[in-house]
């Protein structure tokens, strides 16, 4: 058996749980509990870590990216995604796959109208173009309506009927456009007992109208993407300022079966630890105090972890892996391998491998990461080196 890790000048370690819960509360608001079953893109075929890579690569140029409106970023039905989920749209209803995403705000899916849209998918779901002219409860969103205003500030030249439209570049050059509409979205609720039953909602989201790049062209294409950022445009935070649901939510992901649900509103069971968010940031940023290998607390500098300008700790449901500074990076393989001076890595396809017989979990060292109120992920050797079989 061979495990690996990276030698690429962007250093990563995977964090793989069997089950991660993750809770995150916005603000108190009343409401019932909406649920979300999700599927992974990777379901019925197990990834190399250098597909796991690419993904990444792909995703952290569309979250971390510049957007020209501020909108707080808009997730896009690309290979960028990992978890989809099935949504209704319109009266009467019809079925549409989107991105489930926390690293973005807004629900979006591709418009009747929309150039360059994909036409299929090769994750075994069929694709459909929004046209709200077919939806008896579809309305246009004009550019002097509060959504637009709130959103966007005053736009000049705004008039009467005028569309309140949206358009988005990347970092990698490619771009979406389309304009806001508000139509009834359907979606599970918990009506107790285990049991779900269907809802609706009113919600406003982007109509994509245009697309440029490579935005047309994924084999992996959804329909939209379904933000649960927490701006005011986001569904979560419209459906907290109705009063149909809690703003809180809390995505609960199997990466054995890959699949898992977001749950809107409050989990009761199970009891859960929490740490706090930090307010007035674009994504969901935690506090990380520490880091520590076999027992010991490593020695970094104080400041590796503060939130700021292009720092601090980001939780993202669209990125496979878990990324650290190249400081933290060398600290934990220093420590990970220090029983190990003599051990011989070789190079295999681009990642730095190595010969090991018995169990991993017994040969080398748990790593605890360590946040804001005491609260602790703790990731084991099987999480963090990857089997690699030689032939």
């Amino acid at each position: 058996m061979a495990s690996r890790r990276p030698s690429s000048s962007c250093r990563s370690l995977a964090l793989c749980p069997l089950l991660l819960l993750v809770v995150l509360a916005l603000s108190p608001s009343a409401g019932a509990n909406g649920v979300f079953k999700v599927r992974h893109k990777f379901l019925g075929r197990k990834p190399s870590v250098g597909d796991l890579l690419a993904h990444d690569g792909r995703r952290h140029s569309r979250i971390l990216s510049t957007v020209d409106l501020p909108i707080g970023g808009l997730g896009l039905p690309t290979s960028t995604g990992l978890y989809f989920a099935e949504i209704g749209i319109g009266n009467p209803s019809k079925k549409y796959y989107v991105q489930v995403d926390t690293g973005s705000d807004i629900l979006w899916v591709n418009c009747i109208s929309c150039k360059r849209c994909p036409q299929k998918s090769d994750l075994g779901v069929e694709l459909t173009l929004y046209d709200p002219r077919e939806s008896v409860s579809g309305s246009l969103v004009s550019c002097n309506e509060n959504f637009c205003v709130s959103t966007y500030g005053d736009i000049p030249g705004c008039v009467a009927n005028l569309p309140c439209e949206y358009r988005v570049v990347y970092g990698d050059g490619s771009s979406t456009a389309g304009f806001f509409v508000t139509d009834s979205v359907q979606y599970n609720q918990v009506s107790g007992d285990h049991q779900t039953r269907l809802v609706n909602a009113s919600v406003t989201f982007g109509c994509g109208a245009q697309q440029s790049g490579d935005l047309g062209s994924s084999n992996e294409a959804l329909d939209g993407i379904l933000g649960f950022g927490q701006s005011n445009s986001s569904m979560i935070s419209q459906l907290a300022a109705s009063g149909t649901a809690r703003k809180i939510f809390a995505h609960c992901l199997d990466t054995i079966n890959g699949g898992g649900l977001f749950v809107i509103g409050h989990v009761v069971q199970p009891k859960v630890k929490t740490t706090p968010l930090v307010p007035d940031q674009p994504h969901y940023n935690v506090n990380m105090k520490a880091i520590e290998v076999g027992g010991a607390i490593l020695e970094l500098p104080t400041d590796l972890f503060d939130t700021g300008d292009k720092k601090g700790t980001i939780i993202d449901s669209g990125t496979t892996l878990s990324y650290l500074p190249e400081v933290a990076y060398k600290a934990i393989m220093n420590a990970i391998f220090s029983k190990y001076p003599d051990l011989k890595f070789y190079n295999n396809q681009g990642f730095l491998c190595f010969e090991h017989s018995g169990s991993v979990d017994d040969g080398f060292p748990e790593v605890v990461f360590h946040f804001e109120n005491s609260l602790l992920l703790n990731v084991y050797p099987h999480d963090y080196l990857f089997e690699n079989r030689v032939r």
